[in-house]
């Protein structure tokens, strides 16, 4: 199967190609006018190309290279194409995005950017869904929040983290994600969870550890954090103004 990349845009082929070879698609370029080779099975383009053919097309958004390659490769597999979602929650969430069965991306980013991730990458997506595990309470009550005006399942993480061998540290929450988002789980719109003091216990250290002065900072701020209202930082700046 070939990818057939056919614009005059530069920044677009560009990117495309970047995209393409990232992924070790098969592909060839040509000009926009040119006859399409007999191999070819899809062909991506810009808005503004005029290509004659008859074969599926997609079109590409400078901006957004990687959606149109991601387009290209579903219909390529066959794939019916529902974005799902996966999230292993924790303080650096694994997130890992499918179209169908296949993973088409993955993060580990801190949870305050989780979020915006999960936007962006759902952002052109027809009815995603959006899967969290119910570890790391706290967090994963957050996540809910943030992503309140989307379809939310909150999902039985048990025996989703897999065993890592030599050379994949640091994969573990990303592939707990993947496999998270394979499972269906309870729609939940809210996850209200009173904090244990164990849980605020970890949060004020965690200032304390933060902090260049050594702040603790109290009980009602750590709340706060937990209830994902403040980041640490934040907590630590309202501290310092009492």
């Amino acid at each position: 199967m070939t990818v057939v990349v056919a614009t005059a845009d530069f920044e677009l082929y560009h990117d495309v190609v970047n995209e393409l070879r990232d992924r070790g698609v098969r592909f060839t370029t040509i000009e926009p006018g040119d006859d399409l080779p007999e191999h070819a099975r899809i062909c991506i383009r810009a808005e503004e190309d005029d290509i004659d053919t008859d074969l599926p097309v997609v079109v590409a958004d400078s901006k957004h290279p990687r959606k149109a390659v991601e387009e290209a490769l579903v219909v390529l597999r066959g794939e019916s194409g529902r974005t799902i979602i996966g999230i292993d929650p924790g303080t650096r969430p694994g997130i890992a995005v499918l179209s169908g069965d296949l993973v088409v991306s993955a993060f580990h980013v801190p949870i305050t950017d989780a979020a915006d991730v999960v936007r962006e990458e759902v952002e052109d997506a027809i009815d995603p869904v959006v899967r969290i595990g119910d570890g790391a309470r706290l967090q994963g009550a957050h996540l809910i929040r943030e992503l309140e005006d989307m379809l939310v399942e909150l999902v039985d993480e048990t025996g989703t983290t897999p065993y890592l061998g030599t050379g994949a540290r640091g994969m573990g929450d990303v592939l707990a994600a993947a496999n998270i988002a394979r499972l269906e789980g309870e729609v939940v719109e809210e996850r209200d969870i009173e904090p244990t003091q164990g849980e605020l216990g970890v949060i004020k250290r965690r200032s304390r550890e933060r902090s260049e002065d050594n702040r603790e900072i109290d009980e009602e701020l750590a709340r706060r954090v937990a209830a994902g209202e403040l980041t640490i930082d934040e907590a630590l700046d309202e501290h310092r103004e009492e």
